[in-house]
């Protein structure tokens, strides 16, 4: 019998965890309060801030492990109302450890928890959120922290393909894509550094720890250092159109204002990870060159 595992949160992330267990012959569920389109698993509806519609769906879907990956993400709109993200991060987190208590469970937290002071984060960097968002999820880091069989996997900055029209703000890779393949120029940040991790090893890596013996917190953060801007323009040069068409500005210039001006993650246990799973965490140029290749 294959293991189930409920999925919280059925966004760009959580759509490619169900993705990848299901390649590997699970039974992920998503759960959230909408559908989303074309979901890759079973779905089932879900406020994960109502604790007895928590206890209800994990009644009802019986999981063996969990993954949370519930928002609000957006860290503008996080800045914007720093209370009400807190609450939602942290009472999805204590309904759903409490409902599925002893259950195996993987927190994807962020790299927002750090002040971005420096460039190097592992996981005994100590936590200093810079924004509202970092605060949101370092106390559901807590929470899910405190329970007996969990993980948190704090990821940088996620990216891979996807719609145009989505009614959500896109992922950096997929606004650049899209932007410049109609001829648009591009704004993006000198000043704002990351280590982007494309979705499929986000997905990978989390499979990979929702198994027995993993860390309790695990960084994974891809291993190029790079400005937004810089990024951009392999971007640009990968889909054959001037890097003259990236405009490099300061991040106080945008929505990324809000943002640590590293958001890098380092770490000391995964490449043990990734070689106990014969996994690997693609570069920049690797990541675009294979999603550029597969372009929608």
């Amino acid at each position: 019998m294959s293991t189930t595992t409920l999925i919280v949160g059925s966004g760009f992330v959580g759509r490619a965890v169900a993705a990848r267990l299901t390649a590997l012959g699970g039974s992920p569920v998503l759960a959230s309060r909408t559908p989303p389109p074309g979901p890759p698993a079973p779905w089932v509806r879900l406020d994960a801030t109502d604790a007895d519609d928590c206890a209800r769906v994990v009644d009802s879907v019986r999981p063996d492990r969990l993954v949370l990956v519930h928002g609000p993400s957006d860290v503008t709109w996080c800045e914007a109302d720093p209370a009400r993200a807190t609450a939602l991060h942290s009472a999805a987190a204590a309904h759903l450890t409490a409902a599925a208590r002893g259950r195996r469970t993987v927190l994807i937290s962020t790299d927002n928890v750090f002040d971005g002071s420096g460039p190097d984060n592992d996981e005994a960097t100590p936590t200093a959120p810079a924004n509202a968002y970092g605060r949101a999820k370092l106390a559901a880091e807590r929470i899910v922290g405190a329970a007996p069989d969990a993980t948190v996997l704090r990821v940088s900055l996620v990216y891979g393909w996807e719609p145009a029209d989505s009614a959500k703000w896109l992922n950096f890779f997929a606004s650049c894509a899209h932007r410049l393949r109609a001829g648009e120029q591009v704004e993006a940040p000198y000043d704002q550094w990351t280590t982007p991790v494309p979705v499929e090893d986000v997905a990978a890596v989390t499979a990979a720890v929702l198994e027995p013996g993993a860390p309790r917190l695990l960084h994974l953060g891809g291993p190029d250092r790079v400005s937004r801007a810089a990024w951009a323009e392999v971007i640009a040069e990968g889909l054959g159109v001037p890097r003259t068409r990236v405009a490099r500005v300061p991040r106080a210039r945008g929505r990324y204002a809000s943002r640590p001006a590293h958001t890098c993650l380092t770490s000391t246990l995964l490449d043990d990870v990734l070689r106990r799973h014969g996994l690997r965490v693609r570069g920049v140029a690797d990541g675009v060159r294979d999603l550029l290749e597969a372009a929608p």
